[in-house]
């Protein structure tokens, strides 16, 4: 799929929210996990800035996204700043709450969520937190298991089937930024969920009407 990208806004404070008028994906995870790379490869382009430095995003950026001979953009991409990593100062880490809960807590647009996991590390307790936090605010979730071009098969399979088994066994949808592996169907979870969301919001009463 071939589409069409545009950085918008990065937001570091709840009242800078762009007003929530398309559907929005969000991607979060460790600090490292290729959250940047993933969108860049599902965009076709470097649109995300991408560093090896972990814990660079400190801000949740915005990137409209359209469809090619379409005059509007269709959904917004989210990519929020990593956890986990050490080396990100404290004092930083504590701004986090007050832009990216009131984001995943009360976003009205927000379509689904995407957790990135590593699936060449074992399961982290903080990556447990993340869906732990997503299930309680009630917000619709897909992990995706990134770099899953560095095992093989049966390796792999292994490591998706202990990542779902230690999370709830969620489904794990296996992801390769560097040879596109998983792409089309990471498009697919995404366009469904961003239909699914445009079509409730054509169908809520107005207010005044039953």
């Amino acid at each position: 799929m071939r589409v069409l990208a545009r950085f918008m806004i990065a937001v570091s404070d709840a009242r800078q929210f762009p007003a929530p008028d398309l559907p929005e994906i969000a991607f979060l995870g460790r600090s490292n996990v290729g959250k940047s790379s993933v969108i860049n490869s599902l965009l076709g382009s470097k649109v995300a800035k991408t560093s090896s430095t972990p814990g660079r995003t400190r801000s949740i950026n915005f990137f409209e996204v359209r469809w090619p001979g379409k005059p509007r953009p269709e959904l917004v991409f989210t990519d929020l700043p990593g956890y986990g990593y050490a080396h990100v100062s404290r004092q930083v880490s504590q701004e986090w709450p007050k832009f990216i809960e009131p984001y995943l807590k009360e976003r009205p647009s927000l379509a689904l969520c995407l957790a990135l996991i590593d699936v060449n590390v074992p399961p982290q307790a903080s990556d447990g937190q993340l869906l732990e936090f997503l299930m309680a605010a009630r917000r619709p979730f897909l992990v995706v298991g990134t770099k899953s071009d560095r095992l093989s098969g049966n390796q792999l399979r292994n490591s998706l089937q202990t990542l779902s088994q230690e999370f709830h066994n969620a489904r794990v949808l296996p992801y390769s930024a560097k040879t596109g592996a998983g792409r089309d169907d990471l498009w697919r979870e995404i366009r469904a969920a961003a239909e699914s969301a445009q079509t409730q919001t054509r169908t809520k009463p107005q207010n005044g009407t039953r």
